[in-house]
This record gives C-alpha cells, sequence and structure tokens, in this order.
C-alpha cells in the first residue's frame, strides 16, 4: 500500500504550495493559449451531461494537472471536475481536488475572472489552496495556519463590520432574493467563477459572497482555505464548514464573509432564504 503524504510536518507543506502554484501557472498558460479578452474562445467547446460547458482547454489544463500532480504525489488521492471520479479516493486521508477552469462560461465568453482551482485536503478540510486567474495575473494561494497571499503579498479581508452598505457578489437569484435582506447593499455583477469570486472576500475587494445550491468540491475547496486563512468565514446558513471527499460532492447555499461580518450575514440570510432555493453557483 502506498503511504500516506505527511502533510502534518510544514517543510512538506510549503513544498506541496510550491509545487501546486507552478501546477496551477502550468494549467493556466496552457488554457490561456485559447482565451479571447472580451470575445469567444477559439478552442472547441461542447455539453456535459447536465448542461455545462466543457472547452478543449478545460481538458488539456485537467491533463497537465493530473500528470504534474499525480506523478509528485502519487500518494494522494484525486478528484476533478473533469476526470472519472475514482471512489479509491475516499480512503485517502490527503485528496488532490482540482478544477482545470472555473468558470468556464466566463472564459468562453471572454470574461477574465475564471481560474485555475488547486486545493490539497487532510482528513475532509483543506491544507493547501491555489486560486490562480491566469487572464488577470493573480495567483492566490494559502497553507492552513499561515495566511493568505495574492502574488506572495500578504492579504486580508475587509474590516468592515456593519452588512448595510457591503458589496456582495452571487448568483443574480440569489443577489436578489438573499443578499439585500432588505439593507442597502451594493450589489455586483455575478464574477463567472465561485472560487475567484471567494478569493475576493479573502483579498477584500468584496465583503460578501454566496454560492447557492449546486457547487462541488472542486469549485471551492481552495478557496474555502485562502478565505479563511485571510481572516473570513465560508459555511452553510447553519454555520457548519464544508467538509471534502464525501461520497456527495455537492455543497448546499455557502455564505462568506469577514470574521466579524459573517453572523449578522448569516441572520440577514436566513430571514430571506426560501427553504428549497436552489440556484447556480
Amino acid at each position: 500500500m502506498t503511504p500516506e503524504l505527511d502533510l502534518q510536518d510544514p517543510a512538506i507543506v510549503r513544498e506541496v504550495l510550491a509545487f501546486a502554484v507552478e501546477a496551477a501557472r502550468h494549467a493556466g498558460r496552457l488554457a490561456l493559449g485559447f482565451f479571447q479578452h472580451g470575445a469567444h474562445t477559439h478552442a472547441t467547446v461542447n455539453t456535459k451531461h447536465g448542461g455545462s460547458p466543457v472547452t478543449e482547454a478545460d481538458l488539456l489544463a485537467n491533463s497537465a494537472l493530473e500528470e504534474r500532480l499525480k506523478a509528485r504525489f502519487p500518494e494522494a488521492g484525486w478528484l476533478s471536475e473533469e476526470t472519472v471520479d475514482d471512489p479509491s479516493r475516499l480512503s485517502r486521508r490527503v485528496v488532490v481536488i482540482v478544477d482545470p477552469i472555473d468558470g468556464t462560461r466566463g472564459f468562453v465568453a471572454g470574461d477574465p475572472r475564471w481560474a485555475v482551482s488547486v486545493g490539497f485536503v487532510l482528513d475532509g478540510r483543506p491544507i493547501v489552496g491555489v486560486v490562480h486567474a491566469p487572464a488577470l495575473d493573480e495567483t492566490y494561494a494559502a497553507v492552513r495556519g499561515e495566511g493568505a497571499t495574492l502574488n506572495g503579498a500578504s492579504i486580508a479581508v475587509s474590516n468592515r463590520t456593519v452588512l448595510a452598505g457591503a458589496r456582495a457578489a452571487g448568483p443574480k437569484a440569489s443577489a436578489a432574493a438573499v443578499l439585500t435582506a432588505g439593507l442597502p447593499l451594493e450589489i455586483i455583477p455575478k464574477i463567472p467563477s465561485l472560487a475567484y469570486r471567494l478569493a475576493q472576500v479573502a483579498r477584500g475587494t468584496i465583503d460578501v459572497a454566496i454560492a447557492s445550491g449546486d457547487s462541488h468540491d472542486w469549485d471551492i475547496a481552495a478557496a474555502d482555505l485562502i478565505v479563511h486563512e485571510a481572516g473570513g468565514r465560508l459555511t452553510s446558513l447553519d454555520g457548519e464548514v464544508p467538509t471534502y471527499n464525501r461520497h456527495d460532492l455537492t455543497h448546499g447555499a455557502l455564505y462568506a464573509a469577514s470574521a466579524c461580518l459573517h453572523n449578522t450575514l448569516l441572520e440577514a440570510a436566513k430571514c430571506t432564504t426560501p427553504p428549497s432555493a436552489t440556484v447556480r453557483a
């Protein structure tokens, strides 16, 4: 049996982060070759079961990530949006969770706010996270307990303490039905990549971000850690943090904000969220 990757050793964790950053940037460079700012991609676009798009750029980036990360960390399990799921991951304490292009619809349309997401999860929670936005030359990264960075510089959530006037981003339906909550929020246009949307909370450029209904492990695992290490929280409406590498890869509505604003956000959302509300992440 292959031994487990020792992510209790800080030196190994930092090595993992450095390799994950380079792998994400390499995959991003490959995808960027098919991207056109403000114009439709020249990559071949197909439709997956369920109606979501997948491009040849997604598949090329996924192959590059899988080749590099599996070769370097063969002891870790593997989970990717673009790879057939291998249930053997469930027996591994350490799992690599990737999304080669998070925000494919934006990528296809020429919106630069898409990202390569790479997370390492230990016992169900992220310990290394990278969200790389190639078209914007932004790399967000974090190691558990060591803070979060953007292109190597430390970042932190906003210092806002009241929900009124907060800058909020989420799916259009949620922005109208959940985020407003009778308060004068500044609703910004939807950011195509959920991982990048959450990274903006970590960076402090927005105060609140939500994902509703159908996010998956690969959308949020890396960004979850980055938000946390920047001083924020990402939880369900009940205040539960997401756990990863389960049989069920989907998550319900999730809410991200600074630690001091988060409880207020959840209380407002409880007052306005229909029990069965489900919209796209």
